[in-house]
């Protein structure tokens, strides 16, 4: 444990030297310390008419890295997350269903630890000080290098380097989605009493029913993808009210992700064409060879619309459970 805490150390001592004139350097400090400081704030998540607020606790317990998430608009919900295994407990009339999922890139740990893949797609500029829930905060922009993303600007903690806001940018330069804190202070304590659920006796607790899954391996492909994505996974599941397997491909070009799902045409039902926008996603609708194809994702309509007439099949394949 002591050597992974002074590693930690020495990494968050180099950056803080030389983070000042390289905005690279500045955003690698930004995603270490979402993973690494131990924090407690609210945030507020826009995107188009859609608001809500959050309350969220963190905290890195000797490389162990747990997060409470609690939405205090609508319906209650609370999500809990150890790594990448997420658990929700999610208020439905008279019960709470637990459902478990995977994920990565929650807020304020949107940012890849590699940098790297984002260098391709990204130029990254400093822009000025401004104050975000009662802190200095450092803007960084990641201006995109082509049309097949949006741009994004960070806020960062001037102080801990915590990313503390973030805006995705269209290509007319106007928030279409935005995430920042209102509330923030940084925990001093390994207590995690915190770590767990607030338990309704009036309720019964049910877990979600578990779909089959299966990650797949040279099923469908995409020939053509736009520069700087590529897959990262590739599932196939049974989604509720639906009697055959969907696919599911996820693209990503380090920040900004695309899904691409998969399933067979039905006899009389009238397949799904064309182009829809709802606030930052966009969403691409296409049949190849019998099969509906919808690809969706935060990113310009021209790229979902590529992704979408560049999908074939590829008849050797492999299932893996």
């Amino acid at each position: 444990m002591f050597k992974w805490m002074l590693a930690c150390a020495l990494i968050f001592a180099s950056l803080n030297v030389q983070a000042i004139d390289d905005p690279w350097l500045a955003l690698q400090k930004t995603a270490f310390a979402a993973r690494e400081l131990n924090y407690q704030g609210v945030f507020v998540y826009q995107n188009g008419n859609q608001t809500r607020s959050v309350q969220i606790t963190h905290m890195n317990n000797a490389g162990r890295e747990l997060t409470r998430n609690v939405v205090l608009d609508g319906q209650p919900r609370e999500v809990f997350s150890e790594g990448s295994d997420i658990v929700i407990f999610n208020a439905k009339h008279n019960k709470v269903v637990i459902e478990k999922r995977r994920g990565q890139n929650l807020f304020p740990a949107m940012l890849p630890t590699d940098l790297n893949v984002l260098k391709y797609s990204y130029t990254a500029k400093f822009g000025p000080v401004e104050r975000i829930a009662g802190r200095e905060a450092q803007i960084i922009d990641l201006v995109p290098n082509d049309n097949f993303r949006y741009s994004y600007r960070v806020w960062s903690d001037v102080e801990f380097g915590l990313l503390v806001k973030m805006t995705l940018m269209n290509h007319q330069n106007q928030a279409v989605e935005q995430i920042g804190f209102t509330q923030l202070s940084m925990l001093n304590t390994h207590d995690l009493n915190w770590f767990q659920p607030k338990i309704d006796l009036t309720k019964q607790y049910v877990m979600e029913e578990e779909n089959e899954v299966h990650h797949v391996t040279n099923n469908w492909v995409v020939a053509n993808l736009p520069p700087g994505y590529r897959k990262i996974d590739h599932i196939e599941h049974l989604v509720p009210g639906k009697t055959t397997m969907v696919n599911q491909v996820i693209f990503s070009d380090g920040i900004a992700s695309v899904s691409l799902f998969i399933e067979p045409m039905k006899k009389g039902i009238r397949p799904k064409m064309g182009h829809k926008t709802v606030g930052s996603t966009n969403i691409c609708a296409n049949v190849i060879d019998g099969f509906q194809v919808i690809v969706v994702g935060e990113v310009p309509a021209q790229t979902v619309q590529q992704i979408a007439k560049a999908v074939s099949f590829n008849k050797q394949t492999t299932a893996i459970k």
